[in-house]
């Protein structure tokens, strides 16, 4: 079978495996894609029609990676073939099936799809038909969680009543059914819909359900470990009385609990399909042997595991770098001027590298003498990604790539660009100029205050006291006049303490004050991120605090306001420039992906692992609430090929106080012999 020769024995078994249930552990960087695509290809091989086969992900991404590669080896090993395997994403399908049976959901074909935006201002209006003043985010996300879990809103109320619950459930089970209502009169899916009606569709209509499974007779699953419930029956009611399931996983890579994905679903399938061949692809194809053999320690340490142990052919590369930072600044510091090292040529990076090693001051020095030396090799950037655990890390590792002129891309919103950042600097720009209609329709209720848009529109179409002051209608209810007088309030008291304090105790104020802190104390694991990323904002404002009155303040609007331009004269819309970029993302956020050089920072107990790992989302997971926090440092770590460099800060501040930490537990995991000091001191175990 010449089509199978560049796979190892491992791949081939799985390759050439054909009626029944399969299980493919599949260790980082093993080639799973790779041993789907040619298992695929050997079934059309062996006379399987191409659209009888399945193959579903999770990203539109890593559908078209699939189909492309399925499509090359199709037309380089299965000639005539006209038709090739159905491959999409969950919510693709989903929309498929839908479509093809919209009629049993009371659709027609054309409805439309429902963004997160949509779907809370939907909410937003039942909301305020009822009277009831809640943030309609907390409603979508719950109505989001428990479609995920295969409820309705039937279901939901059932369970209610039964078990009972608090003021937001009940909530919820109020707008819930109005809510559908509100969508199938305008004929509408939201993005949940897709699959938990999809799946109802499956389970409750016989003739459906049999006809996919007579349309696809082998069905492929990637990244197993990542199914949520409706995911997970969607998989098992698509697959036949034959059993030709195929699904890759490996649940030393689920990190994505708080997202409803649950471990217990990969664990579980030797149960579910007993009869089951299991293949472990433990060769990786990505890293040096040191980078692997620190990953293997760190995630044997986890008890819900199937067991495995990734090795490579590779040589043992360089070590791991670990580098103890003063402070975020020093940290950063250190990530920017190592990347501009790795730019530079051999003869010229022992140079580099000693001055690397000194004050901030003197890196910059010895740094910006090699600009020129490393420019031609700029495309290296694009080899380099700096991971985190938090949105918020991000200011600093920006602020550093900008001083030492290093093109860098985020995956994500970048910091000022942030909602709950401009939301945040919104109020102080209103309290400096209330005249200002683009930053009081955005904060003037956030949070809610029950001031609705036609309320707004007369504010802004009334006069404004020669007196100055709020514009408050003649025509408006009582009620809603002490609201806005409250409001206008608020932003003199904000405007008082711009003239008086310093800029940090500005914004703790006003996040304090505005009622924002509250808002996202009582939110989901998200809103809970949004308050640090506006702490953060507070640490920064500790720069501007010297400059006294309102200086500080307007200081700091004019910076976030410039910053945008900078990071887009830094890195343009040009595609090519794009690539050449420092990628810096969440860990999570670089899931899938792999670089040269990997730098992870902020490896301190409290950040990395998360102070929240065993609260919120994360307390209803399976298993150890810790281990899914270790699965993540074990995704860090081998996304890495060449070099790893890992970091933690001695002191870090956080919402304008500092602290002092201790590094991370999982530094500890590794051993010893793999690590080296980036700044030249003995390596110091911390044992947690």
């Amino acid at each position: 079978m010449k089509h199978l020769e560049d796979l190892n024995d491992k791949q081939k078994e799985a390759a050439v495996h054909k009626e029944g249930p399969l299980l493919i552990i599949a260790g980082a960087g093993a080639g799973k894609t790779k041993t789907i695509t040619h298992r695929i290809v050997n079934l059309i091989k062996e006379g399987v029609e191409p659209d009888k086969i399945l193959a579903v992900t999770f990203t539109n991404k890593a559908a078209k990676e699939m189909r492309d590669r399925i499509v090359a080896e199709i037309g380089k090993n299965a000639q005539g073939q006209n038709t090739i395997p159905f491959v999409s994403t969950f919510h693709s399908l989903g929309v498929h099936i839908i479509k093809e049976n919209a009629g049993a959901l009371g659709l027609n074909r054309h409805f439309a799809i429902l963004d997160e935006n949509d779907s809370s201002s939907f909410i937003k209006e039942i909301l305020k038909e009822l009277d009831i003043e809640t943030d309609p985010r907390k409603v979508r996300n719950i109505i989001s969680w428990e479609k995920g879990k295969f409820t309705d809103a039937e279901g939901y109320r059932e369970r209610l009543n039964t078990y009972g619950g608090g003021q937001i459930a009940r909530i919820v089970a109020q707008v819930w059914p109005i809510y559908e209502r509100k969508k199938a009169r305008e004929n509408s899916l939201d993005f949940d819909d897709l699959l938990l009606k999809s799946v109802k569709l499956l389970k409750e209509k016989e003739r459906i359900r049999n006809f996919y499974r007579e349309k696809w007779h082998y069905v492929h699953i990637d990244e197993y470990q990542d199914t949520n419930e409706v995911q997970y029956l969607m998989s098992r009611l698509l697959t036949g009385e034959g059993k030709n399931i195929c699904v890759v996983g490996d649940a030393d890579q689920n990190i994505y609990s708080w997202r409803g994905a649950n471990l217990k679903n990969i664990l579980s399938f030797e149960k579910d399909y007993p009869e089951a061949k299991i293949i472990l692809l433990e060769e990786n194809y990505r890293s040096s042997g040191n980078i692997l053999d620190a990953a293997n320690v760190v995630i044997k340490k986890n008890k819900f595991r199937p067991e495995k142990n990734l090795f490579t052919r590779k040589e043992a590369g360089e070590k791991i770098a670990l580098y103890g930072a003063l402070d975020e600044t020093d940290e950063a510091d250190f990530v920017a001027t190592k990347i501009l090292s790795l730019l530079s040529p051999p003869e010229k990076r022992e140079d580099v590298l000693e001055k690397s090693l000194g004050s901030a001051t003197a890196r910059a020095r010895g740094i910006f003498q090699q600009k020129n030396i490393c420019a031609f090799r700029e495309n290296i950037f694009s080899d380099i990604a700096v991971l985190y655990r938090a949105n918020f890390q991000s200011r600093a590792l920006e602020e550093a790539m900008l001083r030492y002129n290093i093109p860098y891309q985020v995956l994500g919103t970048k910091f000022f660009e942030r909602k709950e950042i401009k939301d945040t600097l919104a109020y102080l720009r209103a309290a400096l100029n209330p005249e200002s209609l683009s930053d009081i329709k955005r904060i003037i209720n956030f949070p809610r205050r029950g001031i609705g848009k036609a309320t707004l529109i007369k504010i802004f179409a009334s006069p404004r006291p020669e007196t100055g002051g709020a514009r408050i209608p003649e025509t408006l209810s009582t009620n809603v006049k002490i609201k806005i007088e409250n409001f206008y309030k608020l932003l003199a008291e904000i405007r008082k303490k711009i003239e008086t304090e310093k800029v940090s105790e500005v914004i703790k104020f006003t996040v304090k004050k505005s009622g924002i802190e509250n808002e996202l104390l009582e939110g989901d694991e998200e809103d809970q991120e949004r308050l640090e990323n506006i702490k953060e904002l507070a640490t920064l404002a500790l720069k501007y605090d010297p400059q006294g009155d309102s200086l500080g303040v307007e200081k700091l609007l004019e910076d976030a306001a410039l910053a945008s331009d900078q990071d887009s004269l830094m890195i343009t819309e040009n595609k090519k420039e794009k690539k050449n970029g420092v990628k810096l993302m969440t860990v999570h956020a670089a899931k899938g992906l792999e670089f040269k050089y990997i730098f992870v920072v902020g490896l301190e107990e409290g950040l990395f692992p998360h102070a929240r790992s065993g609260e919120g989302a994360y307390a209803g997971s399976f298993g150890d609430p810790k281990e899914e926090e270790r699965r993540l440092f074990y995704v860090a770590l081998t996304r890495a090929k060449e070099k790893l460099f890992l970091s933690y800060a001695n002191s870090r501040t956080i919402f304008g106080s500092r602290g002092i930490n201790i590094p991370s537990q999982f530094i500890s995991d590794i051993p010893e012999n793999l690590l080296e000091m980036e700044n030249g001191e003995k390596i110091k175990m911390i044992e947690i």
